[in-house]
């Protein structure tokens, strides 16, 4: 049975995540205040609703905890944002993933109960800042406070050398999770394979042990 989906609030980063499960053919509820952007998806999500997701009358009236996972994707109102998650695990909603506004923002709606809490804006700041300030790094993706999973070009230092000669785990303390050479992903890469010119290593560790490895070893 495919899961059902329900994004409450519908600027960009709601918006977006309605047209994706749409185009994955998933279930999804597409719910707003503004009854414009609700008709903008009423083609798009499998049903457009005009609501206001802080009252617990109408989130009942429209079933939510039936629904195997809610996105509060509320923009600018941190108090709606706030009271519809909090309504929505009182509801016993399975999973609720919930748009964080800042830091405080985000550690009351952690408080309250959300499952996942997101920072869009913050994340893809964060992201483009590692891509623009250096030409090695490809992407960049934060997994948690201080750790991350970069995507790197291999340097010319490194063209030739096995993964144990260059013994990245010793001494910078990460870890070389899978290799793109060409359209081929080698994962888990066995340590004795050689780096080629070209290959884009895909790498998770600590922000500092990164940075020092692109700047000794990358760069």
């Amino acid at each position: 049975m495919e899961k059902e989906y329900v994004v409450i609030g519908l600027g960009r980063f709601g918006g977006s995540i309605v047209r994706e499960l749409n185009a994955l053919d998933m279930d999804v509820m597409a719910i707003d205040r503004d009854e414009a952007r609700v008709n903008e998806y009423s083609d798009i999500a499998t049903h457009a609703v005009v609501a206001d997701t802080t009252d617990e009358a109408v989130m009942k009236s429209l079933g939510i905890r039936n629904f195997d996972h809610v996105i509060v994707a509320i923009g600018e109102n941190i108090q709606s944002s706030t009271l519809t998650t909090l309504i929505l695990k009182e509801l016993g909603v399975k999973k609720v993933t919930a748009k964080a506004q800042n830091d405080y923002h985000a550690k009351i709606l952690n408080k309250i109960g959300a499952d996942t809490v997101v920072h869009p804006e913050r994340d893809m700041g964060r992201r483009i800042a590692h891509n623009v300030a250096s030409a090695s790094v490809l992407d960049y993706l934060e997994l948690a406070d201080e750790h991350s999973l970069v995507e790197l070009k291999a340097s010319e230092k490194m063209t030739g050398q096995s993964i144990i000669d260059l013994d990245i785990r010793a001494q910078f303390g990460i870890n070389i999770i899978a290799i793109k050479r060409g359209k081929e992903i080698v994962v888990s890469p066995d340590p004795s394979m050689n780096i080629e010119f070209g290959d884009i290593l895909i790498m998770i560790g600590h922000d500092n042990d990164l940075n020092r490895f692109e700047k000794k070893i990358v760069r």
